[in-house]
């Protein structure tokens, strides 16, 4: 088969339903051709993400859509692109990365994060409703929080916005990941003169211009587009299910990144080093294998009444946090801290201050685009009383 994007208009919050029932390890034709595999429990992806007989090279793996990524399907990642490369590689980049993503640094970002919160809200305040949440208060969170973490000027953030979105959308602008890269490099070369005290400054002794554009660019799109569609996403489902959310929104903000699960498209991948069996299937070497996050992080074997938004699910659930919204193994998600602490203040404050926040259309209206990498909303139109 192929994997199916489309989801039902009535139940945009559930995978396809092509989807469902399958077994652990089913045959899928990606989008060169290739025969490959996706896995669809819990138990089958751990194995294909924490195996190291598993590769995430680039070179090697087969796409299950075209990506607009830097370098593509036969060509190694470029230096510093360090998600689509194996130990030792990929070892080098995360250790010196792994000191600037640490959960005490990260928390020292939280007043910045609640300001930045509070300065979006301001303004929706100022200018009255409606308001399209996405623009309004979705992306610049994370814009502007990646950007202050980079050291690069916020007054730029449209530019990163445009041309990051051409990265996870099917036929992105191929022109857009050469305009990021040439401006990282320009913003690389003006610290090198100009230290600053943020994460390109403090890896400048240790990678090259190269190396550091890359990393700067995986950074940025990682830590932008993604955490923007969740915050929008998730302010999406918990005022379609009725969840508003109290003081402690630790609970629905992991039950969110389980139950949305937003990377859909058979991502991420992985590529056999040699013949393995997974969940009774041998996977010859060679074959690439797709997790489907969204089925996975559904899986009943791990997750009571799976198919149901509970937000205060932590304090019933089993495994509160077994899901694998950030994946698993060595290439697990370095700014996942960052992304918890981000989506937890945006939510809370967002519901904090407009605790009548509703749709300002019917939710039939939400545009849903099926067929991008991360799964979110593109408009997300809210009103609230006033007065």
């Amino acid at each position: 088969m192929r994997l199916p994007t489309e989801r039902h208009p009535e139940r945009p919050f559930d995978p396809p339903a092509e989807l469902r029932g399958l077994p652990a390890m089913s045959r899928l034709e990606f989008a060169d051709g290739h025969l490959g595999w996706l896995a669809a429990t819990a138990a089958a992806a751990r194995t294909v993400l924490g195996d190291p007989r598993f590769s995430a090279r680039q070179e090697i793996k087969h796409v299950v859509t075209h990506s607009s990524r830097p370098g593509g399907p036969g060509q190694a990642a470029p230096p510093g692109f360090f998600g689509s490369m194996d130990p030792p590689e990929h070892t080098r980049y995360r250790r010196l990365l792994t000191g600037q993503f640490t959960v005490r640094r990260m928390r020292l970002l939280e007043p910045r994060i609640e300001q930045i919160a509070a300065g979006r809200l301001d303004a929706m305040t100022a200018a009255g409703p409606p308001a399209d949440l996405v623009p309004a208060y979705a992306l610049p969170i994370p814009s502007m929080v990646i950007c202050e973490l980079l050291g690069v000027p916020y007054a730029d953030h449209d530019f990163f916005q445009e041309r990051s979105s051409q990265l996870v959308i099917p036929g992105g602008d191929p022109a857009a990941v050469g305009d990021l890269t040439a401006y990282l490099r320009e913003q690389v070369r003006r610290k090198r003169s100009a230290p600053g005290d943020d994460l390109i400054s403090g890896l400048i002794t240790d990678l090259t211009d190269e190396e550091l554009a890359n990393v700067a660019l995986l950074l940025l799109v990682a830590g932008h587009e993604t955490t923007a569609n969740m915050l929008a996403l998730g302010v999406f489902a918990l005022l379609e299910h009725g969840a508003p959310l109290d003081e402690d929104s630790d609970d629905a903000v992991e039950e969110l990144l389980r139950w949305l699960s937003v990377l859909h498209l058979g991502a991420p991948l992985r590529t056999a080093l040699e013949d393995v069996e997974v969940a009774g299937e041998l996977v010859r070497k060679g074959e690439t294998v797709a997790v489907s996050l969204p089925v996975v992080n559904r899986d009943p074997s791990v997750h009571d009444d799976p198919e149901a938004l509970r937000i205060d699910r932590g304090a019933s659930s089993r495994t509160p946090r077994r899901h694998l919204a950030f994946g698993h193994g060595v290439h697990q998600c370095l700014g996942q801290q960052l992304a918890r602490i981000e989506l937890r203040i945006g939510y809370r404050a967002l519901f904090a201050r407009f605790p009548g926040l509703r749709l300002a259309v019917p939710a039939a209206e939400v545009p849903l685009p099926h067929d991008a990498t991360v799964y979110g909303v593109t408009s997300l139109p809210v009103t609230w009383p006033t007065g």
